[in-house]
């Protein structure tokens, strides 16, 4: 292994080569360079991703789902799914949904009996839902609905406020329900339509 890197070491900066080998020289140098720089960029970004877990930073997980159906659909569908939730922002022309923070302190401390994780001072956390909309060619058009859910912990008052990872059930499950009340209506409407097209053929007029 010791003679490959010297003779490889030696084909790379010997100035006696041949010009026919000059090419060689500088696509082996350029290789080892972009070796060189992609550890470089592995090592940065597990350095990163450390400093942040040590500050308790996290990366937001976004869940996302494509429904083969109309805007409007999608956006009733949402908002029914979100009943329960008070909202703080609520824009269909852009779409996008915001709910307020909701208190779950108790749930984060029950989470984990054996006080793992806990326990907390206080817990919240909100949802923010994307609505996208787009065309998928020859199966119509459909809406990616994008959900994210903010959980932020507070251990102790001198601590102040840290996010927290998700577990991803709740969004899931958002969109899930979400999933269910599109087909529903849908089937709602189909039956509907149906059954006017079969008013109209039975029509004497």
């Amino acid at each position: 292994m010791i003679r490959k890197v010297q003779a490889l070491r030696v084909a790379l900066w010997n100035p006696s080569i041949r010009q026919s080998d000059r090419p060689y020289r500088k696509l082996t140098a350029w290789g080892v360079g972009a070796i060189f720089c992609l550890g470089l960029s592995v090592g940065s970004l597990g350095c990163k991703t450390a400093y942040r877990r040590s500050v308790g930073a996290t990366q937001e997980q976004v869940f996302t789902r494509i429904f083969l159906t109309d805007t409007t659909t999608a956006w009733i569908a949402v908002m029914e799914s979100l009943k329960s939730f008070r909202l703080d922002v609520s824009n269909q022309k852009a779409g996008f949904v915001q709910t307020r923070w909701i208190d779950n302190t108790v749930d984060r401390n029950n989470a984990d009996p054996m006080g793992g994780t806990g326990p907390y001072l206080k817990a919240q956390f909100r949802f923010k839902i994307n609505l996208s909309p787009g065309y998928l060619g020859g199966r119509g058009q459909g809406v990616k609905v994008s959900v994210l859910r903010e959980q932020w912990v507070q251990r102790d008052i001198l601590e102040g406020w840290r996010p927290s990872e998700t577990d991803a059930i709740e969004e899931r499950t958002l969109l899930y329900r979400i999933g269910r009340i599109i087909a529903v209506r849908m089937e709602v409407e189909r039956l509907e339509r149906e059954k006017t097209e079969r008013a109209i053929e039975e029509s004497p007029f």
